[in-house]
């Protein structure tokens, strides 16, 4: 950690610090596979338990309304608020990382949620549940902050788009456990025990990261190589972003401005980030919704509607697996087209397949639903909206990262704000919106605005992205 003390500006005594060659073993490029794998797989657990939390309520709301003697509504949003402070925690979280590192990011949001989910579990008001629920969301969200830009520092762009596959592997299960695990505890123990469990899970996991998770964020341990340096010789040494301000308090200003000042001024963030929030709001207005579906139209216990979530899972993990081959195959053969010159424009072919999934999954599971069919063809529109989604916001994520690599938490915490806003708001809106229109046309509404929104973005981001990118002010 880069101790809170004014820095030199640079001069002619100061001497920067770098790596000592293209092939240094402390960068983490040049880590070994298993090390950087390893990483990888770590960070995709600790992003297990961030989306289980999400829909593992979804199953119990009615049971936690009628306990707690709240509202449908209410009830809702104590599973919405959580994420919608995953909109605003990587907003600090990210900055934080990109000066003291990601590591101490990540455990110290862990054991915030922790300690907040706990409280969750021994809430005996409406209050004290959507505030906890609030608060430990805000802790997961560290998940949102650094995992991404974790897979950044340790892998270059020719070999991204496979670790992408691998971090998102393991959180993609979390939407089909959580509501499994909750409709079981709702009916055999009790709606507490989803947050007691949790927890356990969670305070495992930050055990994990403090003993295992090596830091990576490359700026953070050339400045321990510096403070070593300093101690060991008595000489100037400092890593690039010591002296890029006087201290501690003035970088942090400029980090904690920097996710939102790249939202305002960046369009390519702004197109990315308004695409994103309405995709992740379906898909929490089906998580939320997916449960109560199945016990409303099909009669279908609490237990066996949270098998259904399967299906969603399963569209996403198929989506991976196109990923694993094709996201990084689709790198290469354009930058071989292209003279050996990489853009990041060449992570947004898969955008395309998935804009057309998306809306052809929600017509067929709304409609599926509302004329009560057969479960297995709900159940397949539920996992071709979730084959689309993957790899739709999977290649814009991936686009934002390699448009902005300098700045990749910041950058991915700038483009994850709307996002969260919109999965906050949708899912209270939804029981009213399927209470009016039906699952029929109620999907086919959602779906008409992902047509008419989501099937130019690719082509626009394509043909213009370069010059769009060049329109932003500059990142600083």
């Amino acid at each position: 950690m880069v101790p809170d003390t004014p820095t030199e500006q640079p001069n002619t005594d100061t001497i920067l610090v770098s790596w000592d060659s293209l092939s240094d073993p402390a960068n983490p490029y040049n880590w070994s596979q298993a090390r950087r794998w390893a990483t990888t797989l770590l960070t995709s657990l600790g992003g297990l338990v961030t989306l289980m939390s999400g829909p593992m309520l979804a199953p119990a709301l009615d049971v936690i309304g009628a306990d707690l003697h709240i509202s449908e509504a209410e009830a809702s949003m104590a599973l919405s608020i959580y994420v919608l402070a995953f909109a605003f925690g990587p907003m600090v979280l990210a900055p934080c990382s990109e000066v003291w590192g990601r590591k101490v990011v990540w455990v110290v949001g862990g054991s915030w949620y922790v300690l907040w989910n706990t409280l969750c579990g021994v809430s005996r008001s409406r209050g004290l549940l959507i505030m906890g629920r609030m608060m430990a969301g805000l802790g997961a969200s560290a998940e949102f902050a650094v995992s991404g830009a974790i897979v950044a520092d340790c892998f270059d762009s020719d070999d991204r788009g496979k670790s992408t596959a691998v971090r998102s592997f393991l959180p993609l299960l979390g939407p089909a456990i959580g509501p499994l695990v909750g409709g079981v505890m709702v009916q055999q123990v009790s709606w507490r025990w989803l947050f007691y469990t949790l927890s356990i899970f969670g305070a495992v996991l930050v055990i994990l990261f403090a003993l295992f998770l090596p830091e990576t964020h490359a700026q953070t341990l050339l400045s321990r190589k510096a403070a070593k340096l300093r101690k060991e010789t008595g000489k100037p040494f400092y890593a690039e972003k010591d002296v890029s301000s006087t201290t501690i308090a003035a970088r942090l200003k400029i980090t904690t401005l920097r996710p939102t000042i790249m939202l305002c001024t960046q369009p390519v963030i702004q197109l990315a980030a308004f695409l994103m929030g309405y995709q992740f709001g379906l898909l929490y207005i089906i998580h939320s919704t997916f449960a109560s579906m199945w016990i409303d139209q099909y009669g279908q216990s609490h237990t066996a509607s949270g098998l259904h979530y399967f299906a969603i899972v399963t569209g996403c993990l198929t989506a991976l697996l196109i990923e694993w081959w094709a996201m990084d195959a689709i790198w290469a053969r354009l930058k071989a087209r292209d003279g050996g010159v990489a853009r990041p424009e060449n992570r947004v072919p898969l955008m395309i397949p998935g804009m057309l999934l998306l809306p052809i999954g929600l017509l067929m599971y709304g409609w599926a639903a509302e004329k009560r069919v057969h479960w297995a063809v709900v159940d397949v529109g539920a996992g071709i909206f979730g084959c689309g989604y993957i790899l739709s916001t999977t290649a814009a994520q991936s686009y934002i990262i390699e448009a902005y690599l300098d700045y990749t938490a910041s950058a991915a915490a700038a483009s994850q704000l709307p996002r969260n806003i919109f999965a906050f708001g949708f899912p209270i809106f939804a029981p009213s919106l399927y209470n009016s229109l039906g699952y029929g046309f109620g999907n086919t509404t959602l779906a008409a605005i992902a047509i008419v929104f989501g099937i130019p973005a690719p082509f626009i981001v394509w043909r213009f992205g370069e010059s769009l990118r060049r329109r932003g002010k500059a990142v600083e």
